[in-house]
């Protein structure tokens, strides 16, 4: 049985980010199935959720942004929801444990190093976040200082510093974004201590993680999603298969061995290096990547009269554009995996490629996010036609 929620997070009511903080965790995975049920079963049978054994401490990636306060105290946690106000967090009951305690330590090192604190109002200061990920098989941990300027004083004392007090950590990069942007992560990066990235395993298979590579941030979880996808790929060895939006290749790579052969597109630039890379670290010699619009590459192969047998599709939480889907159903696979963290966007896709000659057969839904709202799910569609193209034009 999972375990309750007889822990009490402080910053609950002002954090946002555990919508569901309090709440026992069996009721949590209630009501995850019954807003998935009422979202998708118009299109297909529901499955039970598949909630986690133990819900705490599952995310592998964490980002604290650095504040000061008024009096000079340095603080660092989350944005308050729907405000710039950073809410002090010293522990957190999703994040990794080890994570929380480098970015703490981070924060009496800023002290001792007199650095000054990024003042989003007037653009003055260096420290603006810091994020952590963490290889949850290998231990591996990154440390990616996010500064206003690319100088860091007293680097190399500042490195040795925080390695003493964690020496489990095996790489730290600076990432300087020194413009008046939401966005955490900026353009240039300099690796100042390690390799520059970690390594993870995952459905059996190494992958390299670089500071701005998309990794799902529960593999636990991840690994019975993946397993689920491929297992309704109904892959026998002789297929050709798409993975779109494939990131790192993390998909494609652990369906590679049941495919004949692996189509990975993405429009990141940086995880496509990675995909790349991941491959020839797990010799797997029938997928290749391609940087590109996923959409655009497919609407390509129909018209050069190519073909898929699957297509796995894993867009980000706003779902799928309407073009994309379209350009799936002009190549017109047999199957399609259809992998979501919104049920919401993915009922509005699936009401488009269940009219355009598609037909949902099963969603199994997952917890990826315990005590927030998130659910990921995973439907499998097949093509009404499977021998013929299907035209929208």
């Amino acid at each position: 049985m999972p375990e309750g929620s007889g822990k009490i997070c402080p910053a609950a009511k002002k954090c946002g980010g555990c919508q569901y903080q309090g709440m026992p965790y069996e009721r949590q995975l209630k009501k995850k199935q019954e807003r998935t049920e009422k979202l998708l079963k118009p299109f297909c049978t529901v499955y039970p959720i598949t909630g986690m054994e133990k819900p705490y401490h599952y995310r592998n990636k964490v980002h604290a942004v650095f504040d000061r306060l008024k009096n000079g105290t340095v603080i660092s946690g989350v944005y308050e929801e729907g405000t710039h106000r950073v809410v002090p967090v010293t522990s957190c009951l999703i994040e990794d444990e080890k994570a929380d305690a480098v970015i703490n330590d981070i924060r009496g090192l800023v002290k001792s190093f007199k650095i000054k604190i990024y003042n989003e109002d007037t653009g003055y200061g260096l420290l603006r976040h810091v994020l952590i990920r963490r290889g949850f098989s290998t231990g591996e941990l990154m440390v990616v200082l996010v500064l206003g300027s690319p100088v860091l004083p007293s680097k190399n004392n500042f490195v040795k510093a925080l390695r003493k007090l964690h020496p489990e950590i095996t790489t730290i990069v600076v990432n300087v974004n020194d413009k008046k942007t939401s966005m955490v992560l900026g353009d240039r990066e300099t690796v100042i201590y390690g390799k520059g990235y970690i390594e993870d395993v995952l459905c059996g298979r190494t992958f390299r993680i670089s500071p701005k590579s998309f990794y799902q941030v529960n593999p636990v979880q991840t690994e019975k999603l993946y397993g689920k996808a491929i297992e309704l790929a109904g892959l026998t060895g002789k297929e050709r298969v798409i993975d779109a939006y494939c990131g790192i290749g993390t998909i494609g790579i652990c369906a590679a061995d049941q495919a004949a052969e692996v189509i990975g597109v993405e429009l990141n630039r940086d995880a496509v290096r990675d995909a790349v890379r991941n491959a020839k670290r797990n010799q797997v010699k029938n997928i290749s990547f391609h940087c590109a619009d996923a959409g655009k590459f497919m609407v390509q192969m129909a018209a050069r009269g190519e073909h898929a047998d699957v297509v796995f599709m894993d867009p980000p939480r706003n779902g799928s554009d309407e073009n994309f889907m379209r350009s799936v159903v002009k190549l017109g696979p047999k199957r399609i995996v259809y992998i979501s963290c919104n049920p919401e966007t993915q009922a509005r896709d699936l009401k488009f490629l269940t009219s355009h000659g598609y037909r949902a057969r099963g969603v199994y839904p997952y917890d990826c996010f315990p005590f927030t709202g998130h659910t990921e799910t995973v439907c499998l569609l097949s093509n009404r036609k499977p021998d013929t193209m299907i035209s929208l034009y």
